[in-house]
């Protein structure tokens, strides 16, 4: 069985290297210098940067050559300082070549050396590799411990979230249920005041029970728990829950609350339960944070064979590098919003994280003090 012939490839200028000399008739580099970048892929990128000034030498690869020859032996300091002053007079010629022209140094002795060199050069720059990869491969094996720790740590949170959530409703749920009887009068008739009271109360408690049930909703999302059950659903009943959800507290704030569905987006694939809830979500927020006198939209139209439902207001806005921030959980941009308006933060967050669930994603355009639009799309039944 013959032994296969191995070609060496200039590294400088890829011309093939003959057998039978030291020099590249391409570029005139040295044969060791091919054959010392070919044993190592890896040195060839590490030369990348070393090449990056397209040298026409091979000499200019190698850094301070004067140094190395004086140090060993090869060169005086007079004859190194003679032949910097001649390089000074011809700034493109050579150190190396005009030490040839001198007699100083013979071509081939100083083609040994900077042949050496460049294997310095390789091994320094292996070794450099070998430590990196192993700083690498370490930061690697930390960032994963910590992405352990930090799932841990939200799973754990998540738990928590739902559990106290749970046992928040149990209690919420006898108050609700005696205040409802109290506030009918099935436990004795009330004044007044006390209907009036037990109105407050009442709707005091169905903000804590959808607080709750946000936070159990949120828990769930966390754990990957979000069931899409997409059905045909008509988008006339969506419009219709969000109008009489809104239209009285809207018109008490002196808001105009506008809702218009156009021709083609009657129906929707979707989870009705879920997406109402986000609706619900997005136009509480509208009316929430824009003032008297302004207004907000809700709009389910066709755009492109798909259903786009889209809610604007004229409300106070969002700074264009505060939206990417709007989504996380538990996010208020203004700390005082929370005290203002209320609210946990998760609203924005869990309807994103059903949104995505559907298979969509949210468009947000917002300029403070002019409004922000809210837009998702969603496919419709015919579609395959």
């Amino acid at each position: 069985m013959g032994v296969r012939e191995t070609r060496l490839i200039c590294p400088l200028c890829g011309h093939p290297l003959p057998d039978d000399t030291v020099v590249c008739p391409g570029c005139g580099a040295n044969l060791a210098l091919a054959v010392a970048v070919s044993q190592q892929r890896s040195l060839r990128r590490g030369m990348t940067a070393l090449l990056s000034t397209s040298p026409t030498h091979v000499e200019q690869l190698v850094p301070r050559l004067g140094d190395y020859l004086i140090a060993n032996g090869y060169v005086t300091q007079a004859d190194l300082q003679a032949a910097l002053e001649r390089k000074g007079e011809h700034p493109e010629a050579l150190l190396g070549q005009i030490l040839v022209e001198m007699g100083v140094i013979r071509r081939d002795t100083l083609d040994q050396v900077i042949a050496h060199q460049i294997l310095e050069l390789q091994v320094a720059l292996l070794e450099s590799n070998r430590t990196l990869e192993a700083r690498v491969q370490d930061r690697t094996a930390e960032l994963e411990t910590a992405l352990v720790k930090l799932a841990d740590i939200n799973k754990l949170k998540s738990n928590i979230i739902a559990n106290i959530s749970h046992e928040l409703r149990t209690p919420l749920t006898h108050v609700k249920g005696y205040s409802a009887l109290l506030a009918d009068g099935d436990l004795g008739k009330l004044n007044g005041e006390q209907h009036e009271a037990m109105g407050a109360i009442l709707k005091a408690v169905g903000r804590l029970e959808s607080l709750i049930n946000d936070l159990i909703t949120y828990a769930s999302a966390s754990r990957g728990e979000i069931a899409i059950n997409p059905d045909p659903v008509p988008t006339r009943g969506l419009i219709d829950q969000v109008h009489e959800r809104f239209d009285a507290l809207a018109r008490a704030k002196g808001v105009e609350l506008i809702t218009a569905l156009e021709p083609g987006a009657e129906v929707v694939q979707a989870d009705s339960e879920k997406l109402i809830w986000v609706l619900l979500q997005l136009v509480d927020n509208a009316v929430k944070f824009t003032p008297g006198g302004g207004r907000v939209g809700v709009r389910v139209e066709l755009i492109d064979q798909r259903v786009r439902f889209r809610v604007a207001d004229t409300g106070i806005g969002i700074a264009a590098d505060q939206i990417p921030l709007i989504f996380e959980e538990f996010r208020q941009l203004d700390g005082s919003s929370t005290r203002r308006y209320g609210g946990t933060g998760l609203g924005l967050a869990l309807a994103h994280r059903i949104i995505e669930a559907h298979g969509a994603h949210f468009h947000v355009e917002s300029e403070i003090g002019r409004g922000s639009v809210f837009e998702f799309t969603l496919r419709r039944p015919a579609e395959r």
